[in-house]
């Protein structure tokens, strides 16, 4: 039974050292997923997941800007593109006309009221207003992503009409190709 004991040992503690040991199969795997994120290159494959934390870069070395242009605000329980919002739209579209490589990421987002689909539901709603603009003056709709994130992401955490009014918004991502 030591005999048994000790070839156990010698075993677990091999392989333990074996697996710590092996850096390369812990950084194959990691550089792995990476690369899955954005490999498509397309503008599909975004999502909050493949930028890099301080979104100054994606994944594969692609440039990301967000928060350079103004978040387009909406009235609660509406996806229109209000009169006074569109001047930020039109920025976003003279910066994409000037920059023809430059992809474009709409996140759409709601307050806290409502059900989870339902926000999911207004928050693609209004990003798909915001394309919809973009397209209408002039931008390629292949350079537009839309994604929602329903109320998941609220800029303002506060439960009121002013945390509510600053959370039902579209923001822009452009990717530098």
């Amino acid at each position: 039974m030591t005999t048994r004991w000790f070839i156990s040992t010698i075993l677990v503690c091999s392989m333990a050292i074996g697996m710590t040991g092996c850096k390369s199969w812990f950084s194959k795997k990691s550089s792995k997923s990476q690369g899955d994120l954005s490999d498509s290159g397309a503008i599909g494959a975004l999502s909050p997941e493949s930028v890099l934390p301080d979104r100054g870069q994606f994944a594969d070395g692609k440039n990301v800007m967000a928060g350079q242009f103004e978040t387009v605000r909406f009235a609660f329980d509406s996806a229109q593109v209000d009169d006074t919002e569109r001047a930020k739209v039109e920025a976003v579209a003279e910066y994409a006309k000037a920059n023809a490589s430059t992809l474009v990421s709409l996140e759409g987002h709601c307050d806290e009221r409502g059900s989870a689909e339902y926000n999911v539901s207004l928050g693609e709603r209004r990003a798909l207003a915001v394309r919809a603009y973009l397209m209408n003056l002039g931008i390629d709709g292949a350079r537009i992503q839309t994604k929602s994130f329903g109320s998941e992401s609220p800029k303002d955490p506060g439960h009121d009409e002013n945390a509510w009014s600053i959370n039902r918004r579209v923001e822009f991502v452009l990717i530098k190709q």
